[in-house]
């Protein structure tokens, strides 16, 4: 085999050191191994891919020679995805550096620092930008913010109706997705022409959702309205959706009097990437800030008196509050929002307002020109900011000109579209007007045809008279060499994989390889609008097909969808296929979803929003779902069973020998199983899900399919359907000019241009590396959990006690025995380098590790050797040789800080470096231990100057 092929870089270990950990594990070959560790009649028979996979050149001209099936049109087509221009400085430090790509979520907020002050500085100019007192750190897309907002109207009106009023000129894709969450929520959604909103009883309303600048071009002043809704009906809550970019020169919506901001941006130096990802925003009143979506960054103070920042409030809410959550929204937009918040800082309010108004310019000039022709039928009525709408005698002839000439413009509903953005241009734009008007007027003309200051009084009133982004984090970084040092330091002040594994479990922080990555920023790639002409997008189509093909084929699934851009996304979709699937069959009564107790917190969180019951069933002491448990359940709600909602492997780490049972069980009663995809890393090659009796699961990409988690997001979350279910994927209006294709993203494809990185993962790896893959994260789980039994109990294990990919460490004993916690070895785990892997979940005071396929024995003992350290240190505790309260676990991260000031009871030696190889290589928190309950209570979520901030005030 060539020491090229794609799997040799991938696979940590060499087959030597595998070798050595399966004698340690008493096996003589993988195989063998392998044969131990998974249930008899749980294999299935593979036959996925053709070839062995290629070196990652080879894959490389490939995916060029796809690539090279698109066409870079000039995009002017808008309808919700805008031209940009991504800074270099920011493209190279952020978007292409594995120092901020592949990050975890900053759950761990002492080693997530960095992220987590850009985060903020996010929110900050979603604050600004909105004008409102709170905003999130991020949401998957525009539309998914849209049905958060309806989920958050409903819960702050008061008003008993169950009405949802949307203006008619919302993005269609954005109607389209609040249906579909609205569908089983008991909300009737009313779609009503917003030039008719006088004639409409606000009290039949509990929300008002509308778009400003709107899908038809029109800017509008909705103070007057949004006044009278108030007026008519206090408890009607507006939301409004809101470009980005023209809150720069407009009115915000908060000066309206809107209750909510919700919108994408994309616009802020975010590749178009056929659909996404990019981050979306809400934002609203301080007030609301327990029932906001998603996460929002607030600032506390560490154990010595430092400020910090943390997830606040909301953090993980779906795995608390389970069934109850306000949202099941797991994953955000995290390295976007990065992104966004980066490019307005190097901007600043000077950069971002000429961008702006040169948009603007461009567009009333336009407009004016075509008022001047006569040959267009204009549906823009008035003030625009930087689309116009119109028809004209022959519209599919004026759109075949434009592509003629590499000019895109959109085409929806009978109307073209023509969206101006950073990189429009005076002459492009004449030329556009002359192309569509059979002209041949000079720019000159063009220019002299347009009394401009004249034109602009009219905005007059719309314009913003408050002071924006004025504080000094986006007046500060505007040369190139001030933003590479601030990107480079809030880097350094995090872990990621450039630093050592991420242990998570249930997260699979693998490999995310550069070349997997390389095709994003092609411009082929990353400038295709998502609803291009279909002659621009070839090469996406084949490149969507064949991943289409390639998943069915690993999964045994007869469909699949790409559309959801997250596991939780997945799992909604999944969901409502077969509650539609039930009702086409009239059995639309079905409403219980069972659960097992060990579930993921999304699973009941997602099952509520699509109108299910959750019942939950018990687990054994071995952690497998309790079969006489669920045959009870089954059985007494029959007639009523939707769906079975389990995760295999399961949450506990192991193979549940009684998966094809269980399946069984509930379809003989007439229930779907779905099969939650996130440990689908143990599963390749081995065992597909359709085969075990899955109808539906969702494909965690950015598990599973080595897309990297971005300190948070991006995520993709396709879903895999068994033929009954395909007619019930979702659609998308754009596409079908179907009022409502119970879509899911605001993109067709979801977050379309990180598909790259899977189609590459699969390619390189073909059938027998993914195979290859899946067995080593197999063996490295066991190799762990085996090396780390003398010291800890090793919670759950399967057939031969052997664990999946993934293995529980249960640490109670040591709280019971002497106050040590399952936080403390965590944050002591920093102290040794490591990110701490998952903290009680899915058993409170245990940590869940897995080690994924990528990592060599070498970083494997390094993580043993630092838990067989920290257990010597819990036994100094025990026998009273280090004080209960004062010790290396109670005082853990240390940093550079502590060092200058040493007043422990132990040495520095043994708090920093505790172990021989940390004296060669040393990574310091950049905070000590956070105070999550003084930020609880001293709620703080907004940019200020830390060195001045009393904490005691």
């Amino acid at each position: 085999m060539s020491y090229n092929l794609y799997q040799n870089r991938h696979i940590g270990s060499t087959s030597e050191e595998q070798q050595q950990m399966l004698s340690e594990l008493g096996y003589s070959d993988i195989d063998s191994f392998i044969e131990a560790v998974i249930p008899d009649g749980i294999k299935s028979a593979y036959n996925m891919l053709e070839g062995i996979g290629c070196d990652e050149a080879t894959a490389l001209h490939y995916l060029r020679n796809i690539a090279n099936q698109n066409k870079v049109f000039k995009n002017y087509i808008g309808m919700g995805y805008y031209d940009t221009i991504t800074p270099s400085v920011i493209k190279r430090n952020v978007f292409e550096n594995p120092g901020w790509y592949t990050p975890y979520t900053p759950y761990q907020a002492e080693i997530s620092q960095g992220r987590l002050e850009s985060l903020l500085t996010f929110q900050q100019m979603i604050m600004d930008l909105s004008g409102f007192n709170l905003a999130n750190a991020s949401l998957l897309d525009e539309a998914t913010a849209a049905a958060e907002s309806v989920s958050m109207a409903r819960k702050l009106s008061s008003s008993s109706s169950n009405k949802f009023l949307i203006s008619d000129t919302t993005f269609p894709q954005t109607i389209d997705v609040v249906k579909t969450r609205a569908n089983y929520q008991n909300i009737e959604i009313v779609v009503f022409s917003i030039d008719k909103f006088q004639q409409v009883d606000f009290n039949d309303y509990f929300g008002i959702l509308m778009q400003n600048p709107d899908f038809y071009g029109d800017l509008r002043d909705y103070s007057g309205l949004i006044h009278k809704i108030k007026s008519t009906n206090k408890n009607c809550i507006v939301s409004m959706c809101c470009d980005i970019l023209s809150l720069v020169l407009f009115k915000s919506p908060k000066d309206m009097g809107a209750d909510i901001a919700i919108g994408s941006t994309q616009r802020f130096g975010i590749p178009i990437g056929f659909g996404g990802p990019s981050a979306a925003y809400i934002a609203t009143h301080e007030s609301n800030k327990r029932i906001m979506p998603g996460r929002i960054i607030g600032v506390t103070k560490d154990s010595n008196g430092k400020h910090a920042l943390r997830m606040s409030l909301q953090t993980r809410e779906q795995h608390i509050r389970r069934e109850k959550a306000t949202s099941n929204i797991c994953t955000s937009q995290a390295l976007l929002a990065n992104m966004a918040a980066f490019y307005a800082m190097y901007h600043g309010i000077a950069g971002l307002t000429e961008i702006a108004q040169k948009i603007n310019n461009l567009s009333v000039m336009l407009l004016k020109n075509f008022k001047l022709s006569n040959w267009i039928h204009l549906v823009t009525k008035a003030l625009v900011f930087d689309t116009i709408v119109f028809s004209t005698d022959n519209n599919h002839q004026v759109y075949e000109r434009l592509l003629s000439k590499d000019y895109a413009i959109g085409s929806y509903n009978g109307l073209l579209f023509i969206s101006l953005g950073e990189s429009s241009t005076l002459p492009d734009v004449v030329e556009i007007f002359n192309i569509i008007t059979n002209l041949s007027i000079s720019v000159d003309e063009f220019v002299r045809n347009v009394n401009l200051e004249k034109c602009l009084k009219v905005y007059d009133s719309l314009v913003r008279s408050d002071q924006i982004l004025t504080h000094n984090i986006f007046n500060t970084y505007h040369s190139e060499t001030k933003m590479m040092r601030y990107l480079k330091k809030l880097e350094n002040k995090d872990i990621s994989l450039t630093h050592s594994m991420i242990p998570l479990g249930s997260c699979t922080m693998k490999l995310n390889a550069a070349s997997t990555l390389e095709g994003i920023s092609w411009s082929k790639f990353s400038n295709i609008h998502p609803f291009a002409p279909k002659i621009a997008a070839g090469g996406y189509f084949t490149l969507l097909d064949d991943l289409k093909n390639k998943l069915e084929r690993i999964t045994g699934f007869d469909k699949v969808s790409l559309q959801p851009n997250s596991g939780a996304q997945g799992e909604f979709a999944g969901l409502i296929a077969i509650r539609r699937y039930h009702e086409s069959i009239g059995q639309g009564n079905r409403n219980i979803c069972l659960i097992p107790e060990s579930a993921h917190g999304t699973n009941p969180a997602s099952a509520q929003i699509v109108g299910l019951s959750v019942v939950v069933v018990k687990c054994d002491e071995g952690g497998n779902v309790d079969t006489n448990d669920l045959q009870k359940k089954v059985e007494f709600y029959k007639d009523s069973l939707s769906c079975l909602m389990i995760t295999y492997p399961s949450t506990h780490g192991v193979f549940e020998a009684n998966i094809k049972l269980i399946c069984d069980i509930v379809h003989k009663n007439g229930g779907q199983v779905y099969l939650d995809g996130a440990n689908l890393n143990a599963m390749i090659g081995i065992a597909k899900p359709a085969d075990l009796g899955a109808d539906v699961s969702h494909i965690n990409l950015h598990k599973t399919f080595a897309i990297p988690h971005g300190g948070g997001g991006p995520g993709m979350g396709p879903i895999g359907v068994k033929e009954h279910l395909a007619e019930f994927l979702p659609g998308h209006v754009i596409y079908s000019e179907n009022s409502q294709s119970f879509a899911v993203s605001s993109s067709p494809f979801g977050s379309a241009s990180i598909i790259i990185i899977s189609w590459m993962y699969i390619t390189m790896l073909g059938e027998a590396g993914l195979k290859y893959a899946t067995y080593n994260a197999i063996l490295n789980a066991n190799y762990i959990a085996h090396k780390l039994t003398p010291y800890y109990k090793i919670l759950y294990t399967g057939k031969n006690s052997l664990v999946a990919h993934e293995c529980i460490i249960d640490l109670r004993e040591f709280k019971d025995s002497i106050g040590i916690t399952e936080v403390d070895f965590a944050k002591r785990l920093i102290d040794f380098g490591f990110h701490p892997p998952t903290m009680s979940f899915p058993v409170p005071g245990t940590l869940m590790v897995e080690p994924t396929e990528s990592e060599d024995k070498a970083e494997l003992d390094r993580f043993i050797d630092a838990m067989v350290k920290i257990h010597k240190e819990v036994k100094l505790i025990k026998e009273g040789f280090l004080d209960k309260a004062n010790n290396v676990l109670k005082n853990a991260p240390h940093t550079l800080a502590n060092i200058i000031n040493w007043d422990k009871p132990y040495s520095i030696e043994d708090a920093c470096f505790p172990l021989q190889y940390l004296k060669e290589s040393k990574i310091f928190a950049s905070i000590n231990r956070i105070d999550d309950a003084y930020g609880d209570r001293n709620f703080l979520c907004s940019c200020f100057d830390f060195n001045s901030y009393d904490y005691n005030s």
